[in-house]
């Protein structure tokens, strides 16, 4: 069972940089260059040096190296480094191990950072090519023969029942699509930017595996994304406002696997981020009432409508009825939908944004706000605040 105290991690490291390569399809560039300008550009946010550097934090989905990124970048000496598992289920898991690191000592500046040429090279949403036997696989190659091949395939089988059991049409899925895509509109570094879309463009695109269409799908993006954890203290000092890491959880469900967890005793919930939703809930003291923004990952539109389900936020099968309801300001980046697909690296970012007041779609007095990573996969949360 997963635990039921709150820790005691929160309030003491905070997210003082961010940075970012341009989003694109075509980066032109190796993924060891794109980790290492996203963290150039994360450490001037900070106004730190490669010199002020001890600790690095990626994903094991990642063709750069901890050490490769130090040496490229100009970092001396390591005191941590780490991978975290699972894809995009890694995200706010490595903010939670570069706070765990800071808070206990064992490095002061840790950079967290995911790169890939995700359009230009390998595309995860081809699906399963040339996979290493692995035990974890096995549950992949039970399903395979039956055609689904794909993270899209995958999903719809959730996404399916979740419609069914609910009464529900596929225009409901629709509702984060548009929103996603309106918050992208307006944001330049977005790669929609200027492009909205309408819930009648969503009904218009076509089927990828039905009940998701085009429009349900996240982009496949080339780029990179950094963060910088320090110490709450000493972020204080520091060029930026401190987005405070105020609880971090990870969570993986009862007979969890990767994307294809059918033979729970239901479907129409994501369990991985009950765990989270209730260990960041307990560690911090808040509910879904004292959230101002929510920066939800959206790789496929159903699972963020479970999320908001799982958090609190409303009922089961009211999730789109609430995003529809604009009662909660969601992925005001525009999204992996709208901005970038960058394993939700880049939605952590805007959170800081949120934070600073410095967002193109800014929620006015924003204080306190929750990111997840990927869905469907153990998985990982944030809750980050503004200092005092």
């Amino acid at each position: 069972m997963s635990i039921r105290r709150p820790d005691t991690l929160g309030g003491k490291a905070a997210i003082v940089g961010i940075g970012a390569t341009e989003f694109s399809k075509d980066s032109g560039r190796s993924e060891l260059k794109l980790a290492v300008e996203a963290v150039g550009a994360a450490l001037d946010d900070a106004g730190l040096t490669p010199a002020d550097v001890d600790g690095l934090v990626t994903f094991t989905m990642d063709t750069s190296p901890e050490i490769t990124v130090a040496q490229a970048a100009g970092i001396g000496e390591l005191s941590f480094f780490s991978r975290i598992h699972y894809g995009g289920g890694a995200a706010c898991a490595t903010v939670q191990q570069a706070a765990l690191a800071v808070a206990s000592g064992v490095a002061d500046v840790v950079v967290c950072y995911r790169a890939f040429n995700e359009r230009s090279g390998r595309r995860f949403g081809s699906g399963v090519q040339r996979r290493e036997p692995t035990a974890e696989g096995a549950a992949l190659g039970w399903n395979l023969p039956s055609g689904l091949l794909t993270p899209a395939s995958w999903v719809a089988m959730a996404a399916q029942r979740y419609l069914h059991t609910y009464g529900l049409g596929p225009e409901v899925f629709g509702q984060v699509a548009v929103v996603d895509r309106r918050h992208a509109a307006r944001n330049p570094a977005a790669y929609f930017y200027g492009k909205p879309i309408t819930l009648a463009d969503h009904a218009a695109s076509r089927w990828i595996v039905e009940p998701l269409r085009l429009l349900d799908c996240c982009q496949e993006t080339d780029g990179g994304q950094a963060l910088v954890v320090t110490s709450v203290e000493r972020a204080r000092d520091l060029r930026r406002p401190p987005a405070v890491v105020v609880a971090a959880a990870q969570g993986a469900g009862r007979s969890q696997e990767q994307m294809t967890s059918f033979y729970r005793d239901g479907l129409t919930g994501l369990p991985e981020t009950g765990v989270v939703a209730r260990q960041l809930w307990r560690s911090s003291g808040l509910s879904a009432a004292d959230i101002d923004v929510g920066i939800l990952y959206d790789h496929f539109t159903p699972f963020v409508l479970m999320q908001l389900e799982e958090f609190g936020f409303c009922g089961p099968g009211e999730g789109g009825a609430f995003v529809a309801a604009e009662t909660l300001p969601l992925n005001t980046h525009g999204g992996q939908l709208g901005e970038a697909y960058l394993h939700g690296m880049n939605g952590i970012a805007e959170a800081v944004r949120q934070l600073r007041s410095t967002s193109v779609n800014q929620v006015a007095g924003a204080a306190r706000a929750l990111v997840t990573a990927g869905t469907g996969v153990p998985t990982s949360g944030l809750i980050l605040g503004a200092d005092g």
